[in-house]
């Protein structure tokens, strides 16, 4: 196995952006920056042995400066929407910023995925990796707290990824990080992901409206456009998911180690195959449907309006405002500690 770096690119201030690329003995790899700790390309073999990068992005810097949907980028200090960008801890309100309104999205105008992390390379047995470093400071987007975050992506013979996130506070603080990568097994650029078969093992979602605002509540998803237990073609199920777009799933198995699959993704036609694993209480799916083919790819072809699914896995939100679905307050002493596996054979 192994590790190679390069410049990527550097910011408008000057700063450095590095890009890591790991690559196992099987060829799987894995590239990463240190900007907004982001995938930026992943090549994985199909049922013949070819090769195809499978996570949407762009060739440079400049693409990831720009206006996107938040391409492999790690997502935070809280992923996904918090319900009127507010919320009350230990006392206080804060109101954070609408970045999405009516919600606060994502971390704010300038989350994790917009800053630049401090890399080192890990060399732990059987794997490679990179260990990414970020502080974030007391008040930053409205946040309380110093928090002090570390993202590992670790790559192994097993053609499994893993992503491992570490946390610390000295103030309590809302915080749940996922990673936004948006995945086509036929290849990032080639076509839609509707003839994909999805399947998630989940029998409850958290409600929303049609603004994507969490409304605090728990709905079954048997017999319904949104149930995945058994793989399903997700162009068969698109159109009657609420805005296209997709749920929070909340998973009955959470806070486990990863060692089981609570999602599957397979492009019948390549052979490709991803499975999830993930310590995580919720997964979101998005099917990319905010794309509309005026973001031109790494393969200087046009993403199209559901060019791309992600399998975020996360905290749940608003757990801040609705703990029984999930706590995401991480407080002082205590230490924030997830895991997501993403593995690829062929079928």
């Amino acid at each position: 196995m192994d590790i190679k770096t390069r410049e990527f690119g550097k910011l408008p201030t000057g700063e450095t952006v590095e890009e890591f690329s790991l690559t196992n003995s099987r060829g799987l790899t894995l590239k990463l920056i240190t900007y907004g700790a982001t995938i930026t390309e992943l090549h994985v073999p199909d049922r013949h042995g070819v090769m195809a990068d499978v996570v949407l992005g762009f060739n440079d810097l400049a693409g990831y400066l720009g206006n996107h949907p938040y391409f492999g980028c790690t997502a935070g200090r809280v992923s996904g929407r918090i319900t009127g960008g507010k919320f009350t801890l230990d006392g206080r309100n804060y109101q954070l910023a609408l970045n999405d309104p009516p919600n606060h999205l994502h971390g704010g105008a300038r989350g994790f995925d917009k800053r630049v992390w401090q890399a080192k390379v890990i060399n732990p047995k059987d794997a490679i990796g990179v260990m990414l470093s970020y502080r974030s400071l007391d008040g930053e987007e409205g946040f309380p707290g110093n928090v002090d975050a570390t993202v590992a992506y670790y790559l192994t013979e097993q053609n499994e990824f893993s992503i491992c996130y570490d946390a610390a506070t000295d103030r309590a603080t809302p915080f749940s990080l996922t990673n936004h990568s948006y995945f086509n097994l036929a290849g990032e650029g080639n076509g839609t992901i509707e003839n994909h078969l999805l399947q998630i093992s989940s029998s409850e979602i958290s409600e929303t409206d049609n603004q994507m605002t969490l409304l605090g509540k728990r709905s079954p998803v048997k017999g319904k456009a949104n149930d995945f237990n058994q793989p399903k073609r997700l162009g068969d199920a698109i159109l009657g998911l609420l805005n296209s777009h997709g749920d929070n799933y909340l998973l009955a198995n959470a806070n486990r180690k990863a060692s089981e699959t609570v999602a599957r993704l397979e492009d019948p036609a390549s052979g490709r195959v991803m499975e999830v694993l993930t310590t995580q209480d919720c997964l979101q799916l998005y099917t990319a449907a905010v794309l509309n083919g005026s973001l031109i790819g790494k393969s200087d072809r046009p993403y199209p309006k559901f060019g791309g699914v992600c399998l975020e896995c996360q905290g749940y939100p608003d757990g801040a405002n609705h703990p029984e679905l999930g706590n995401i307050i991480l407080r002082p002493g205590e230490f924030y500690q997830q895991t997501t596996v993403y593995g690829f054979k062929t079928q």
